[in-house]
């Protein structure tokens, strides 16, 4: 088999480089199916508190990866963003102009695994932690001893 040539190149640069499966690709916010471990939706993201699949399928695959929609509002992205530093799970915030997927978070590895159920359905909800700040917060400490 030969090497590329001169057309090749030119072709290259002109459309950029040969991507397989491009529109599997959008969907997946970057990744291929079969390396999806779990995925959630952009509503199911939204939501308030995390998902723990998620956070059990990072334990379980430490050398995965975090996908983020970065055409999401980060204040709903964030809570999972933790969630990598906390396992020291890389996260890449993908943002396509051209296309929204409907997916707000995938979890993948780098070679291909074939999972078949990778869409969270049932909600198996943590609730976030959340610390009330406000003028008298500083105060309330004092006023209980």
């Amino acid at each position: 088999m030969a090497g590329p040539n001169v057309e090749d190149y030119l072709k290259e640069g002109i459309y950029g480089q040969k991507e397989i499966k491009p529109d599997e690709r959008r969907k997946f916010l970057g990744t291929l199916r079969e390396r999806v471990v779990i995925a959630l939706t952009q509503g199911q993201v939204r939501e308030t508190g995390t998902y723990s699949q998620v956070e059990e399928q990072m334990k379980k695959y430490p050398n995965a990866q975090v996908f983020l929609n970065g055409n999401m509002n980060y204040q709903y992205l964030s809570k999972y963003t933790k969630i990598c530093s906390k396992y020291d799970i890389e996260y890449t915030m993908v943002t396509n102009k051209e296309y929204n997927s409907e997916l707000g978070l995938v979890l993948a590895v780098d070679e291909a695994i074939d999972k078949e159920d990778i869409y969270v359905e049932k909600k198996i909800i943590q609730p976030q932690k959340e610390e009330k700040k406000g003028i008298f917060s500083k105060f309330t400490g004092l006023f209980k001893k």
